[in-house]
Formats: structure tokens, sequence, C-alpha cells
């Protein structure tokens, strides 16, 4: 998103272009979508190398195809990498090394704690050995691999926190924790990632030597509304390696949670991609089918005695007396539910708008500097054309800048007072208990003290325009008079002084 600075430089309405410009990008968005789609490559799902949530943990509480260090805690719904108490350490690794190349992962977490500030963060690894324990986020260092940081502790003190980094190394590097490992990462960007209001989810690509990753914001229950954070090209990572997810705390605490760590296999559309068969021996094959008829048998026990015991519900599953239960909790929600899920909702609602206007401003500042540069080069043109004339053309260029910057002036006039309506409606909606909701609002305030800086560099900017004989001076102060004279001032302190020597004599 552009500076208020440099919109307040370069804004100036466009209309014609603006429309020819958004009228013209759905047909290079759909040829683009088009190119994209026939060299999608072919996506399958690794369950080894993957989990989610209900019913993730066994009955010895280990997770199936993963192994959990540190003060990790595995549960039903989630693994808890970190508990918000200080000098915590946590991770969990897959147990096999993955036979693919190319591969993406989708991760949904939540960072949760108190403090305005949290700590240390959480990281994404594919490394050739496993990390189990260690200084990098609760992982080892030295890794040959990479790691995608979500690091939300400001150590080097350059307020750039919290922020997304991603790291190589070959096997040989010490991270540097005092930089936050800006002088060894490979891409960064900025983004928020602690207390929101829905779970925030990565995606990670590694195809074709190119690592991408997309991040969603947490601010929004769509599952596809990602944005670009990073991309690293000309990466060579190990062909075998493991998946792994680690946290850590410091001085300073969070919740570091885990609902869903998905891996997909990626292959390249010319090559044909494995069958699911090939990869499974014939003896786990074996294995796995006895343990199917097993179960099944065990299914169709439960059910003739079920079956037994209520002979009245036959044929009627919907009518058992535990299905009316769930059905009547997924009919009825509560007051808080109710309110939460307002709020959510009409915050999500404001977030897309303005994204919607972040997008409407980004590409009006692009046609701006198209307008300025030609403009520039016309009256550059001209005046060397026609030296005589030099100074009219200005002044008429000059008169035409002031016009544009006063409709600028009242579409921001009108930008701002949309924004603060929408405030003023979520505001009235908003839970006093609701948690992520005074961060929407303080997000929303610095909208609208962008917008009042916006303005009053437009005026700055109008006023430097105007030609000097128009511009109004402020009237001179008149003198200030004076109280009390000279004369009155000894008088009087001759009088005081009388009246104080008489005083003591009195006395």
């Amino acid at each position: 998103s552009a500076s208020p600075r440099s919109l307040a430089k370069m804004a100036a309405p466009l209309v014609p272009l603006v429309l020819l410009l958004v009228l013209g990008r759905p047909a290079l968005s759909g040829a683009q979508a088009t190119e994209g789609a026939a060299a999608a490559p072919h996506r399958r799902f690794e369950y080894k190398y993957s989990f989610k949530g209900p019913h993730l943990v066994q009955a010895d509480g280990a997770v199936p195809f993963w192994v959990h260090t540190g003060n990790a805690i595995p549960s039903a719904d989630q693994i808890r990498i970190t508990t918000s108490l200080k000098s915590q350490k946590g991770s969990v690794w897959t147990k096999n090394k993955s036979v693919f190349e190319y591969w993406e992962v989708e991760v949904t977490f939540r960072v949760t704690g108190r403090g305005r500030i949290g700590a240390d963060g959480l990281a994404i690894w594919f490394t050739e050995e496993q990390g189990l324990e260690g200084p990098v986020f609760g992982a080892a260092d030295k890794w040959n691999g990479v790691g995608i940081f979500f690091d939300s502790f400001d150590n080097d003190g350059k307020k750039n926190n919290p922020g997304v980094i991603v790291v190589g190394n070959n096997g040989k590097l010490l991270y540097d924790h005092q930089n936050d490992g800006s002088t060894q990462a490979l891409a960064s960007c900025q983004r928020d990632f602690r207390n929101k209001p829905y779970p925030v989810r990565v995606k990670i690509t590694y195809y074709q030597k190119t690592l991408t990753v997309l991040i969603n914001n947490g601010f929004t229950p769509d599952k596809e509304d990602y944005e670009f954070c990073a991309k690293v090209e000309d990466m060579v990572l190990p062909s075998q390696g493991y998946f792994g997810i680690s946290a850590a705390t410091g001085g300073l605490a969070d919740d570091h949670d885990v609902l869903s760590f998905l891996t997909f296999q990626l292959t390249e559309p010319g090559k044909e991609a494995p069958t699911p068969d090939a990869e499974i021996p014939q003896k786990d094959k074996e294995k796995y089918q006895e343990e199917f008829e097993h179960f099944q048998q065990e299914l169709d026990k439960k059910k003739e005695e079920f079956q037994r015991e209520h002979p009245d519900v036959q044929g009627q599953p919907g009518k058992a007396p535990c299905a009316s239960f769930l059905a009547a909790d997924d009919v009825f929600e509560t007051v808080s539910d109710r309110e939460l899920r307002q709020i959510f909702e009409g915050q999500n609602r404001i977030h897309l708008e303005i994204k919607q206007l972040n997008r409407q401003l980004d590409m009006i500042l692009d046609e701006q500097r198209k307008y300025v540069s030609a403009v520039t080069e016309e009256i550059a043109k001209r005046g060397a054309g026609f030296p005589g004339q030099q100074g009219q053309v200005s002044q008429q260029e000059i008169e035409t800048v002031v016009k544009t910057q006063e409709e600028v002036i009242r579409q921001v006039k009108e930008i701002r007072s949309s924004v603060t309506d929408a405030l003023r409606s979520i505001s009235g909606a908003q839970h006093p208990g609701s948690a992520g909701v005074y961060e929407t609002t303080q997000h929303f305030n610095d909208i609208k003290e962008h917008l009042h800086v916006v303005k009053r560099d437009i005026e700055h900017l109008v006023q430097r325009n105007t030609p000097s004989s128009e511009k109004q001076k402020c009237p001179e102060l008149p003198p200030f008079p004076s109280c009390l004279s000279t004369m009155h001032f000894f008088i009087f302190v001759a009088v005081q002084t009388v009246l104080f020597i008489g005083y003591v004599m009195y006395r």
C-alpha cells in the first residue's frame, strides 16, 4: 500500500484511464489464469506427512506418523507447541523422510497472548535431518534446508516485527538472533499474526526450485484469501527431508497452537504421478487389510447390539438420543456466540472494502505517475518550442493542477466519511469482552488518522501551487496595551512603603 505522502504528491482524478484499466484487467487476469491452469502441477495429498483434527491423537497420546518433543502437548483438535509460560520450547516432526522432490504445505495456527508484545515465535521447517531441540525457535541450529520463521519479538529494535522471514542454511551457518535473521534472510515480509479472530493460514510451495510463501492474515474465515508474502527463486533444497514445526518463548510468552499441517506432493504436468499402491509394500497392505476387516467386524457387532437395545429407532438413525442433542447444538447458538459472529462478519466486510479501496488507490497512483510524467514532458516541449509563452503555459498547467487537487480533496473527504460511518456502525455492535475487537478498532483509527494526514498534505500542496497574489496573509496583531504607567507604579510603591513603615511602628 502507498504511503500518505506519496499519495499527496501523486494523487489526481483520472477517471477515464482508471475505468479503462479496470475494464481491461479481467481479460488479462483470465488469460493469466488460463495459462497458469495449463501449467499447474499435479497435486496429491500425503497423509503420512500431515495431521489435522478432530481425533488427532491416539490413545497413548502420540500423533500418527509424527513425533513431538519438548513442551509440545498434542490434543484431539490441535497441538500446542508451547504454552504461554516463560522459557518454553517444543516441536513436532515427521517420522519419515519425504520421497518427493516438489511439495506444498498448508499450515493453520494460532499465536495468542495477553501482552501487547509476544515472544519468541514459531517456525516451519523442511530439513535433511530432524532438529528436535535447539536454540532456533525451539529447533536445532546449523540445519540443512529452509526455515520459515514467524518472529514476534523485535530483537534488533528496528520495529519490523511481527514478521515472516525465510532463511536457508547449508548446515554450517549459525542463526543471527541479535538481528532477527535479517542478515541471512532470503526474503521477508512484515505481517501481524498475533491475536487474530480467525486462525492464520500459511501456504508454502516449493516447485521447480522456487519457494513461495502466501499468508492469510486471520481477519476472514475464507480459506483461499491468501496474500503474497515472499518468494525465493533458484533455491536448491535436499531431495529428501523432514517436515517440522517448532516454537519457543523467552521473557515474554504466547500460546503457539497448530491446528493442521497438510502436505501435498507436486508433480510436473509432463510427468506421470506415482500411484498410491506403488509406495505401499505388500506386507503393509496385508496388515492394513487385516485391520480393516477386524474393525468392520467390530462395527457390525456394535450395530447388532444397538438394534437389539433400541428396536423402536431401527431405520431412523436421526431419532437416536445422541443425534437429537447434536442437532440441537448445530441449530441453536448462545447470545455471546451470535454477537461474536456478527462482529466478525462485520469486520470481514469492512476488511474486504478496505482491500478494494487499497487496490483502487494503487491503480490511481500508477496512472498518476504516467500522467505527471506526460504533463512534465509536454510542458518541457512547449517551453522549448515557444520561449515567449513559457510562463503563460506554466500558469495554465498550474491552474489545472490546482483544480484537480481540489477534486482529490473532495474524494478523500468522501472516503474519510465512509470509513467513519463504518467505524461508528461496527463500534455499536462490538461486545465488551470479545477478543480481537480492540485491535480491529485501533486498525481503523490508524486508517482514519492516515486520511487526515493525506488531507493535510494535499491542502498544503494546493496552497503551494496557488499563485502568490491569491494567498491570504494573516492580519497583524495590534500592539499590546500597557496596563500600568511608570509614574503610577512609583506612586503605588511609595504608598505601600509608607503603609508598611507605619504598620511596623504601630506594632
